[in-house]
């Protein structure tokens, strides 16, 4: 029966698309008509998750299908945001005003939908492989959707690269498994020994094919653009979805092995960390609003990944705690990260739905027209700066107590020093807090900056609404985190083999140690919001005083250029990683007595794509084109590249 409910979800979500291209001529039926097939899938596929997060077996040998609690996890977020952005896309991106670029898109996004349940669901490499595909190339033709500009062509080109770099990269996966087990079902392939050099090949391949879907640090370069050039409820697919089915992919591959080596877990804590720390400072230093939400992915994947880490240490050390607390806050996150990150794409683009625009310092003010965002958008800021009684806190304090149980290692165990990620996880928390400080601060409060911001309004309630059902979840599981911990808890035996009741006691505790302090939180909240109205009651009966722009300064007659920016905000902390963030400043200073202007702009390049990757292309590209001058001038110049080569791969048999 469950398994029922997953091949509807397949064959709903991917056929959906097809309906609006059906009925082209009746536009707006179209896309109610496959709003509505696509929601109908995604709702089979959260009972089905939610069947199996309860304790039911899914799985048909026939179809190649298996849905397990790992899967479930994964597949519950897939259905509900995919839902939700379908709902959202009806006035966000009409089929009436855009025809047949709204038809394209419809069609892609419900491929891309089947393509994630197909993969997560998948019992065997062949069948992941086709789903993985499916969903790397429609998420290429949702990138490609505004392609008449020159960035959205690189962006997408670039994603289309490196994800089938990647995709290269797994079929060596799993072509190491299917030797290593005899078959391509993941079934023949469970207990392979993790050690020697099958063990070391299959974990370095899975990390690079995975690793760049998920967008860890240094393969995340082609995250910030695609997420940029997408329609912001693609972006919400692609942050808060897409890349999860990286981490996935880990996940799974990792669960096959039989007690993995430490360095697997180191490498993960090593990596996330990486990607946690430096995802968040490339955040604070941009000025495009959904380039800065990208980078946050970047952050929030390092913090996934720290706690997966844990648990690949936990079963290599055989602790039971760190295997729940790791696997637990991963999961979980990965949950809570596809809630408030799809929350914040939804707010971006009705930002820029109302605005025109994304650049943060060209907003201001929109908390008077855009009330309604402005409040949403501020849950989704607290949830991802990690902020109790939102979700965020809760899957961050799982992995936070994981780190801190390494201090009870015995003395010498350099087990204790994974304790190091408690602070780490507080470092990147505090910074998140701060990058959405100035993104509330310079958006939505003080005044308008530019004539974009002044005819702003809260969008329709089509898109409000998916908003505000992300912001009810966020709260929801902030509130009630022992509701998770069962179906987390059954997932973590099933991954890691162990017995589930060894790891019901750590997750307990965790969990009841969290809502205490989200019900503290709470009470705090309630006290604030207590004293707020009381003092807006008093203020409301004396008489009204002219109106005082925020942040005048004491000026007789302040401007909208006197307000704090972006770039000034956040200009002290991004100057702490400029090890790893090279800034270019651009600066136009007043000259003479009666100056005509000035002006100060920044540009953050990234590290990897703009300074390493880009000018190595450009370098490759050089070399080639003199190779291929040189070689069809000179017919020495051939020979000699033909004996180049006769070495070379002599060279590499005799050393294979």
């Amino acid at each position: 029966m469950t398994i029922g409910l997953v091949l509807g979800a397949i064959v709903l979500t991917s056929a959906s698309g097809f309906a609006a291209a059906a009925l082209a001529r009746r536009p707006a039926a179209a896309q109610a008509a496959c709003c509505a097939l696509l929601c109908a899938g995604c709702a089979l596929g959260i009972a089905a998750a939610v069947a199996v997060l309860g304790g039911q077996a899914a799985a048909s040998a026939r179809l190649a299908l298996k849905l397990d609690g790992v899967s479930a996890i994964f597949l519950l977020p897939i259905s509900l945001v995919s839902g939700l952005g379908a709902i959202y896309g009806l006035r966000y991106f009409p089929q009436k005003a855009l025809g047949l670029a709204a038809v394209r898109l419809q069609i892609f996004y419900g491929l891309a939908v089947g393509g994630m349940v197909l993969l997560v669901a998948a019992s065997h490499a062949i069948v992941f492989l086709i789903g993985w595909e499916v969903m790397a190339l429609s998420n290429f033709f949702l990138v490609l959707t505004d392609h008449d500009r020159r960035e959205v062509q690189n962006a997408a080109f670039l994603y289309l690269i490196s994800t089938h770099v990647g995709t290269l990269a797994l079929f060596a996966v799993f072509a190491l498994l299917r030797q290593a087990a005899g078959s391509f079902d993941f079934a023949a392939m469970q207990g392979l020994h993790a050690g020697g050099l099958l063990g070391a090949r299959v974990f370095a391949l899975a990390l690079l094919g995975f690793g760049l879907k998920a967008g860890l640090i240094p393969l995340h370069f082609w995250l910030p653009p695609a997420h940029a050039a997408a329609p912001s409820h693609v972006s919400a697919l692609m942050s808060g979805i897409v890349v999860k089915t990286g981490i996935y992919g880990l996940l799974r591959v990792s669960g096959l092995f039989d007690a993995p080596p430490a360095w697997w877990g180191l490498a993960l804590l090593v990596a996330g960390a990486l990607s946690a720390v430096l995802g968040v400072a490339f955040a604070l230093a941009q000025h495009d609003l959904k380039r800065l939400l990208a980078y946050h992915t970047v952050e929030n994947i390092g913090i996934i990944a720290l706690g997966a880490g844990l648990a690949l240490i936990g079963r290599t050390r055989g602790a039971p705690a760190l295997v729940v607390l790791g696997f637990a806050g991963a999961a979980l996150h990965v949950i809570n990260h596809a809630l408030f990150k799809s929350l914040l794409f939804l707010g971006a683009g009705a930002i820029q739905h109302a605005t025109g625009t994304r650049e943060i310092d060209r907003l201001g003010g929109l908390a008077r027209p855009m009330p309604a965002t402005a409040a949403l958008f501020v849950v989704g800021a607290a949830a991802i700066s990690g902020l109790p009684p939102l979700n965020g806190f809760v899957s961050e304090w799982l992995v936070v107590l994981g780190f801190l149980d390494a201090l009870g290692r015995p003395r010498g165990d350099l087990l204790a020093f994974a304790a190091i990620g408690a602070p780490i996880l507080a470092l990147v928390g505090g910074l998140a807090a701060a990058c959405f400080a100035k993104v509330v601060g310079v958006v939505f409060l003080g005044t308008a900056r530019s004539t974009h911001a002044q005819g702003a309004h809260d969008p329709p309630a089509s898109m409000l609404a998916p908003m505000a059902v992300l912001a009810a979840a966020c709260a929801a599981i902030g509130l009630a985190p022992a509701a998770t911990l069962p179906a987390l808890t059954r997932a973590a035996a099933a991954w890691s083999r162990l017995d589930a009741m060894a790891l019901e006691g750590p997750a307990a505790s965790a969990a009841a140690s969290a809502l205490r302090i989200s019900l503290v939180a709470l009470a705090l909240l309630l006290v604030a919001a207590a004293v707020w109205l009381l003092r807006r009651r008093r203020l409301a009966a004396r008489p009204a005083a002219a109106p005082v722009d925020t942040w005048g300064c004491g000026f007789a007659a302040p401007t909208a250029r006197m307000q704090y920016t972006g770039s000034s905000f956040a200009e002290m902390i991004v100057g702490r990683f400029s090890w790893a963030i090279f800034q270019r400043v651009t600066i136009k200073r007043p000259e003479g007595v009666f100056p005509q202007g000035a002006a100060f702009h920044t540009e953050v390049p990234d590290s990897v794509l703009d300074l390493a990757l880009v000018p190595a292309a450009r370098a490759y590209g050089w070399l080639t084109t003199r190779a291929r001058e040189l070689s069809l001038r000179r017919i020495q110049f051939q020979m000699l590249l033909v004996l180049a080569t006769l070495v070379a791969i002599l060279t590499w048999g005799f050393v294979w």
